[in-house]
């Protein structure tokens, strides 16, 4: 099984996301993560999704998204040629002698303590994957009450593949 990063520009209508995902789920295929958002140009939405399975499923995941009416523009975001974020908001329990150490690691990971309770602390990273796994490897030691992750939103590099829709 290996995973690809699609991206759809799509018509920004009432329905789009659920005319998508019931595609992945009429045929059983399977959805890693799925980001969709507004895009500068209000008429349509980007849609990020990873998806996963063997060559031949995720070319026919290709080819059926790209036959959606909805669908405008669908291309494969390849690693080399691409950035990939994602976010995670995660909250930790936190003694006061603990603090300390879980602000250390969140400082090295360039991430923000964005709230405060007399327990806990809750915490926001946004980077690639391996970066938000490591961090969360790195919490391994402390008690994680909840976290949020947002799944992957990615653009390809410079001015080469830029859609253009009138």
């Amino acid at each position: 099984m290996q995973k690809k990063v699609f991206q759809l520009l799509v018509n920004n209508t009432s329905g789009v996301l659920s005319r998508i995902t019931g595609l992945f789920s009429r045929r059983g295929y399977n959805i890693e993560s799925i980001t969709a958002g507004v895009t500068a140009d209000p008429r349509f939405t980007r849609i990020t999704i990873v998806a996963s399975g063997d060559d031949e499923i995720l070319e026919q995941i290709e080819k059926q998204l790209a036959k959606l009416e909805d669908v405008r523009d669908i291309r494969e975001l390849l690693p080399e040629q691409s950035v990939y974020r994602e976010l995670i908001m995660i909250k930790v329990r936190a003694a006061a002698e603990q603090r300390q150490s879980i602000i250390a690691v969140a400082d090295i990971f360039r991430a923000k303590i964005i709230d405060v309770a007399p327990e806990s602390l809750m915490i926001e990273l946004t980077g690639n994957q391996q970066k938000i796994d490591a961090f969360i490897g790195l919490l391994d030691g402390y008690e994680i009450l909840e976290q949020a992750r947002t799944g992957i939103a990615g653009l390809g590099r410079g001015t080469e593949h830029i859609a253009f829709i009138d």
